[in-house]
Order: C-alpha cells, then sequence, then structure tokens
C-alpha cells in the first residue's frame, strides 16, 4: 500500500462515458467534444490542477452485436457506438498539459506488434514520458470480426498470442539503445548501424523482422497497465504489467481480488510491490440526499435494451435469451472471464441476482461501484477502500462530462490532500516518476 493515494480518471472516445445514455443528460458535453479538441484538452487541465495521475482511456474498437443477434441495439442507443479512436486524444491531452499521464488501451487484436509498439513509442517520446498502455486481448467477439477474423479466438489461446505479442514488442524496444544514437552533424553519422539488434523473429502465431521504429526516450517504455483477473489473465499480467487495473462490484469482491493477485503474484514470482488500482464512480453533490436524486435521474434514463446490449458483448453471450426476473445462471463464453465473474458474482452477500438487477448496477458504470454522497462522504468512502483494501488507488469511472470531473476535482480531492493522503504536487515529470511514487 503506498503512502498516499493514487487516482486516474477513466474516459472513453465514443457518445457516452461508462453511464449509458449519459448523451441524452443537459449536464453532459461529451458528444459536442467529439469534434473539439478543445472539451479534452479542458478535462486534461482540470485533472492536472486536480494533481490526478493521469486518464485511462478504455476502449471498444468494435460495436457490440450479440445482444439479440444484432448491432442494432447498440446502434440505436449509442452503447459502445460510435468507435472514435482515443490515440489522437493522447496527443491533444498532453500537447494541454506538462506533468499528466495519459493511459490509452490498444488491443492486441487487430494490429501488429510493430505498429502498435510504433503508435505508443511515438506518443511516448513527443509526450517525454507521459504515455501509458493499457494491453488488452480483445475479449469482444465484434473486434475480432471487424478484424477479419472467421471466429473468436478462444480465451486462454488470446493470451498466448499476446504473450508472443509483447516478446515482439520488447524485441522491438531494445532493438535501438541509447548509445546507438550519434546525430554527428560533422562526420554526417546518425547512428551506429553496429549497436542496433535488428529484430527478427518467428513464432507460432506472429512473426517480425524490423527494426525498433522510434528513437530511444530517455524516460523509457511507456508504462503499462494490464486488467485480467481469470486465471491466465493474471498470469499474463504478472509478466508484463507495472499497474493492474481491477473492476469489482463491491467491497467483499476487492479484498478477494486483492488476495487472488497477491497470491498469483507469489506463484508466477512477480517482484517488488503490487500496483493495483481498483474502479470507483463517485458522484458527488452538496447533500447526500441531492446525489442519490442524481444517481436515479441519471439511471431513469436507461432502457433495458441498451444495458444488456453492453453488458451481452461484454460477457460474449446474448442475455436476452435469460428471462431478466429471475435469479442469473451461468453460461458458456468465451470472451471478458473476469467481468463475467464480476456479474455473477452479483452485491457481495450471497443473494443471487435476477438479470434486470444486475443491468442496474451496471448501467451506470460497468460493474464499477457507485460512491454517492456530499464531499466528506465521498472522500471517507474512498479512504475506507483504500485502507480496508490496500490498494494502490483508484481510477474514477465518470457518469456525465466534464462536470463529473469538475465536481471530484474541486470538492474531493482538497479534503482528501488536506488529510494528508494525496498529493498536492507532482513528483516527477514522467508518467512512471508519477504513479510509482
Amino acid at each position: 500500500m503506498s503512502s498516499k493515494m493514487h487516482l486516474l480518471q477513466m474516459l472513453v472516445s465514443t457518445a457516452t462515458t461508462h453511464t449509458l445514455m449519459s448523451w441524452t443528460d443537459p449536464k453532459d458535453d461529451q458528444l459536442g467534444g467529439l469534434q473539439d479538441f478543445a472539451y479534452w484538452q479542458h478535462v486534461a487541465r482540470t485533472l492536472e490542477r486536480g494533481c490526478f495521475d493521469g486518464v485511462f482511456f478504455a476502449d471498444s474498437p468494435a460495436t457490440h452485436a450479440v445482444y439479440k443477434g444484432s448491432s442494432v441495439p447498440s446502434v440505436q442507443y449509442g452503447v459502445s457506438w460510435p468507435n472514435h479512436d482515443p490515440m489522437p486524444l493522447v496527443a491533444t491531452m498532453a500537447a494541454a498539459t506538462k506533468h499528466l499521464g495519459i493511459g490509452v488501451t490498444l488491443s492486441t487484436t487487430g494490429t501488429t506488434p510493430y505498429l502498435a509498439c510504433r503508435r505508443i513509442s511515438t506518443l511516448n517520446y513527443l509526450s517525454r514520458g507521459r504515455v501509458g498502455w493499457n494491453i488488452v486481448c480483445g475479449f469482444s467477439a465484434a473486434e475480432q470480426l471487424a478484424n477479419g477474423m472467421a471466429q473468436q479466438t478462444p480465451h486462454d489461446e488470446r493470451y498466448d498470442q499476446a504473450d508472443e505479442f509483447m516478446e515482439i514488442v520488447y524485441k522491438l524496444w531494445d532493438s535501438v539503445p541509447d548509445d546507438a544514437i550519434l546525430m554527428n552533424e560533422a562526420t554526417g553519422q546518425f547512428a551506429d548501424p553496429s549497436k542496433i539488434k535488428p529484430v527478427d523473429f518467428k513464432g507460432k502465431y506472429l512473426s517480425c523482422k524490423a527494426v525498433g521504429p522510434t528513437l530511444p526516450s530517455k524516460w523509457g517504455r511507456p508504462l503499462r497497465f494490464q486488467a485480467g483477473s481469470s486465471g491466465r489473465g493474471m498470469k499474463f499480467a504478472m509478466n508484463h504489467a507495472e499497474v493492474i487495473f481491477a473492476i469489482q462490484a463491491h467491497l467483499p469482491g476487492m479484498l478477494k481480488s486483492m488476495e487472488q493477485l497477491r497470491a498469483a503474484a507469489a506463484q508466477h514470482g512477480h517482484s517488488g510491490d503490487l500496483k493495483v488500482i481498483l474502479g470507483l464512480q463517485p458522484i458527488v453533490r452538496s447533500t447526500e440526499a441531492e446525489a442519490r436524486q442524481r444517481a436515479e435521474q441519471l439511471l431513469e434514463r436507461i432502457p433495458l435494451d441498451a444495458t444488456l446490449a453492453r453488458l451481452s458483448g461484454i460477457v460474449g453471450f446474448d442475455l436476452s435469451k435469460l428471462d431478466p426476473d429471475q435469479p442469473m445462471k451461468d453460461f458458456d463464453s468465451q470472451a471478458s472471464q473476469g467481468l463475467k465473474a464480476v456479474l455473477m458474482g452479483g452485491t457481495g452477500d450471497g443473494k443471487a441476482q435476477t438479470l434486470r438487477e444486475a443491468a442496474n448496477n451496471w448501467a451506470l458504470s460497468v460493474g464499477i461501484p457507485q460512491v454517492i454522497g456530499t464531499p466528506e462522504m465521498v472522500a471517507d468512502e474512498f479512504e475506507r477502500i483504500w485502507r480496508a483494501t490496500g490498494c494502490y488507488g483508484f481510477n474514477l469511472s465518470p457518469t456525465t462530462n466534464p462536470d463529473s470531473v469538475d465536481d471530484f476535482v474541486d470538492h474531493v480531492v482538497p479534503i482528501l490532500q488536506k488529510r494528508g493522503i494525496f498529493r498536492t504536487s507532482y513528483e516527477g515529470e514522467s508518467f512512471r516518476d508519477n504513479l510509482m511514487a
């Protein structure tokens, strides 16, 4: 457990935040932000003013089409559609700030290791070490079909392929050492070829023959995130992640997840402190009644079909086949096993949920628990969970934007700072310097 709490802000480059139908709310500006760099720069500057470690761009790169066997409900309600690329926003937000880190999701499905390395490393070089990579394995059937794959790759095999993917990326990062770059204007020699190590890799799934595409950075490799929570996913995270993001719907699930991750760290020889960031969704108002009214107002806007369209895509099963008012039954899936387990885990009290009840819990925040109340109440709960779990910090899920970011930075951050559990200034230059402080 860190001596101070670390905070990230989750964002998505689509019409909604994690709160479905947020685009219909008068307070939300994200739909307009899809065509306005200034919107994202405002959010970035606000978070930097609040001394957040960084932004964490989640991403659904293709439109879910599992529910009722169609993409129609997703398109109808703007559920993870449109699928705008968050990569340009990384550069936009980095250009507007000096300290804020920007983490971005990039899947090992649908791109090559070389192109992934080139895109992420270029952004990291331009931002002077302020970029992170959330490495995901493409659990969505829609993503795999959109990228020309005939069928969904089985769950564990996706991680086998991703291990090979990362092996290539590491070789590309190591291809050009610092001392290979000469930039000697007098001799005209830019680099020393004898010190460059071209990559020539051929594996079971992937191959690459290339020289590393970018200049080496004095800030090192991009910071690496991962969110695998199945047994195979945790093994991948222990091998490749510096920071682990975990979603659990309640405190008992968080405690169990922390135990499982610590056991996986011991099993797979993970060295150093385990840095786990948990998800929370704050809803802050001047009174508890107003905050709860706001949560209910947001939930009332969300049709059941919109929630089930997103949920079906996440868990890889058509939930229209289940009675929404009966206790949920288990089902087979090759999609996200970790999020499926969170869905099936209910509310943490051992009682089975109906699908409708589960949908209500997932409609605002994709299974991330809400923290609802006054600024003091929200700060209390953040501190309580932080201390109870021993986690490293939190990744905040927004409701409507940018007001949910403004509210937290203006009203909750000062309380955490006054208590001495959150920074009042940045410790270093790079994303890694600050998040690892």
